[in-house]
């Protein structure tokens, strides 16, 4: 049977449209850093470059290469960790110009998947589909650990709104927010879903009052 993250990890994925605390393990990616504006032409050769290791990944057993523990699973969605440059930060008004954005995008892979395989995919898909991008990819290992999320249903130019609820919950419960750093969880295909309609769980990190950073 195959493995959906949809249905089984419901908690991580699928949250509802207010603001909770969750505690998130330590979980594999690939992943691949950059910057600007993610509206920008460029920007979907980083989504596509990830997406072709990951589908790598999931045909290994057509392909003859079985990792150990090796199951069928739904690939899953495509993440973003998002901050601003370090020049941004000094001069910040509060308006948000995107080209200042640096960014973390990621793709979760299932258990089976070590390092010696990671490497190994890589260098298959760089022979298989060759990109100057998949030289910048790493293969983590990334536990978030105690954060605030929701669902945020909308255009991701409105993900303000949702923020500002999570800071206060965040507030109301004893946690404070540990950085303007978050992730976003990309439910919806926005190639494909009206802006109105996209789905983005959104995560940051919080601690408790007394703890320190």
């Amino acid at each position: 049977m195959k493995y959906e993250w949809r249905k089984a990890e419901k908690k991580f994925y699928c949250p509802k449209p207010k603001p909770e605390k969750v505690v998130i393990p330590k979980f594999k990616f690939f992943t691949v850093a950059g910057e600007g504006n993610p509206n920008d032409e460029y920007f979907a050769e980083y989504i596509g470059a990830l997406y072709s290791l990951s589908y790598a990944v999931k045909m290994s057993l057509k392909k003859g290469i079985v990792p150990k523990g090796y199951f069928d699973y739904t690939v899953y969605p495509l993440e973003g960790v998002w901050d601003i440059n370090e020049d941004a930060k000094k001069e910040f008004s509060g308006t948000l110009n995107k080209d200042d954005l640096v960014f973390n995008l990621m793709i979760r892979q299932p258990n089976f998947v070590n390092q010696e395989f990671a490497d190994m995919i890589i260098e298959l898909v760089k022979k298989n589909k060759p990109h100057e991008l998949l030289d910048k990819v790493k293969f983590d290992e990334i536990k978030d650990g105690t954060c605030v999320q929701m669902l945020h249903l909308g255009r991701y130019d409105d993900e303000p709104r949702s923020f500002k609820l999570m800071e206060e919950y965040a507030e109301e419960n004893g946690l404070v927010r540990k950085s303007k750093v978050h992730r976003e969880i990309y439910l919806s295909d926005a190639r494909k879903v009206a802006p109105e309609k996209l789905k983005t769980v959104l995560r940051f990190q919080v601690k408790g009052n007394n703890e320190k950073q």
